[in-house]
């Protein structure tokens, strides 16, 4: 008795973790997400060197930078008018999204968070080499 009550609250997890993973994927999918802004995480330790780095990013690298995801876990990104594309995956209850190589090879795979997703934004924390910031895009 005692292991169809655990077997079904299980199953009834695994099933919330697949709609959290869906509605994530539902609100990403096919807009095109436009980096506005380059933050330090409320939780980062004080560092004056991240604070300018992330100011730096976000007036050049992330000055003109888009992402979509599409149909066939599809990833575009675009960064100064030029696209490159890989594979992304939902992971973790709908919490993070693995981006990999075009033919879903994890050996480059980037992790990000998910830190706000709804219909018109979507803010990621990602890492960048001693740094961690979040990129904080609206639907265009």
């Amino acid at each position: 008795m005692k292991i169809r009550i655990v077997l079904s609250v299980i199953s009834a997890l695994g099933l919330m973790a697949a709609c959290k993973s869906q509605q994530n994927n539902e609100l990403l999918m096919n807009k095109k997400w436009r980096v506005y802004d380059v933050k330090v995480p409320p939780d980062a330790p004080i560092s004056n060197t991240q604070y300018i780095q992330a100011e730096d990013l976000k007036k050049t690298y992330y000055r003109d930078a888009y992402y979509q995801f599409l149909k066939g876990n599809v990833f575009v990104a675009t960064i100064a008018g030029r696209s490159d594309t890989g594979k992304y995956f939902i992971l973790s209850n709908g919490a993070m999204i693995s981006v990999t190589a075009k033919n879903g090879d994890r050996k480059v795979e980037n992790l990000v968070t998910i830190t706000k997703l709804t219909d018109n934004y979507f803010d990621m924390k990602v890492t960048s080499t001693d740094f961690q910031f979040i990129l904080c895009t609206k639907k265009e």
